[in-house]
């Protein structure tokens, strides 16, 4: 009887352990969004809060999937696209921007009916797109080298700003007037100064293939994910210098800091997602290595929802879906 007892209390131990961990885990995931009929890669995703929809450049399938986040299904799935690689969802003229990589074009569809209103046409590779709502400017990378300017509430282009390579993921100060550009060819940042439209600083990456950004403006930090090799390089946006580097998942697409938490998710095609938590500034810890997808290397971080929509791409028997991840406190 007592060796029964022995062994009821190590097994309610070892489900406590299991279950604090669990509890300690920094994301936990807590829904899968199906895509059906979805093919190839996905690329970025926009969010509207209001409307609890989720927006997602199906690039590989030439589409934009939304999906209703309350009730976790697909609503609308708009074809003809061009290698959708960017898009923006924009709640004050309820306006959706996709950039198109095939042929550059940025289609401006009215957000309700997802009727196209507006096309503006940049050379080729239309990108990344990012919203400066003070201004009321859409910047979209594209080409060999720049970020094309477009009014968001008449959905016309309104200037460009030359780059001397093709933009990857870039970010936009809130508190001031810079972008901050990845430029992979030329293996470095660009500083851009938007009041002025022109570049005025570049800062070197010591790696290859800067693609992924994200911007800690509280503590003056950037941080730029390189995938050869596959780490995280931290600038300090005030001097332009290096102060840093973490270790990464390999073939990073998308890179958030969580300012409330300050935590840093990195979300990489190997089939991970790693999350590092911010000591201070200049000092930074490993929390863990979440399993997700091969292929599954471009997410959503949404704040306001405390939300980490992961995509993950149709392969072999693994279906097209999007895993919704919760942070935990």
């Amino acid at each position: 009887m007592q060796r029964l007892r022995n062994i009821l209390v190590i097994g309610l131990m070892a489900v406590g352990v299991k279950a604090q961990a669990q509890d300690a885990t920094p994301l936990r995931l807590v829904q899968t969004i199906l895509l059906p009929n979805v093919e190839g890669r996905i690329d970025h995703m926009a969010i509207d809060l209001t409307g609890q929809r989720l927006f997602i450049a199906a690039l590989g399938n030439n589409t934009v999937e939304v999906l209703d986040l309350g009730a976790g299904k697909r609503i609308r799935s708009i074809p003809g696209l061009h290698e959708p690689q960017g898009v923006g969802f924009i709640r004050e003229f309820n306006k959706m921007f996709v950039a198109n990589g095939k042929g550059g074009a940025c289609e401006v569809f009215d957000a309700s009916s997802f009727k196209l209103a507006k096309i503006v046409k940049f050379s080729d590779d239309a990108d990344n797109i990012r919203y400066d709502p003070k201004a009321r400017r859409v910047y979209v990378g594209y080409g060999n080298g720049g970020l094309g300017i477009i009014d968001a509430a008449s959905g016309k282009e309104a200037g460009s700003i030359n780059l001397d390579g093709h933009p990857e993921s870039f970010q936009l100060e809130t508190t001031g007037p810079r972008i901050f550009v990845n430029i992979p060819t030329a293996r470095k940042v660009t500083v851009v100064d938007r009041g002025k439209a022109a570049a005025i600083a570049s800062w070197p990456v010591s790696a290859r293939s800067n693609f992924p950004m994200a911007l800690d403006e509280t503590h003056h930090r950037l941080f730029v994910g390189a995938r050869q090799p596959a780490k995280i390089i931290v600038f300090d946006t005030e001097s332009g210098k290096v102060v840093g580097d973490l270790a990464s998942p390999r073939d990073a697409d998308d890179i958030f800091y969580d300012d409330s938490r300050g935590r840093i998710y990195i979300s990489g095609g190997e089939g991970f997602i790693g999350v590092v938590q911010q000591q201070d500034a200049d000092h930074y810890r490993a929390l863990i290595k979440i399993s997700t997808a091969p292929g599954a290397r471009t997410s959503l971080f949404v704040p306001e929802l405390s939300r980490l929509y992961l995509a993950v791409p149709h392969r072999g028997g693994q279906s097209a879906e999007v895993r919704v991840f919760k942070a935990k406190p």
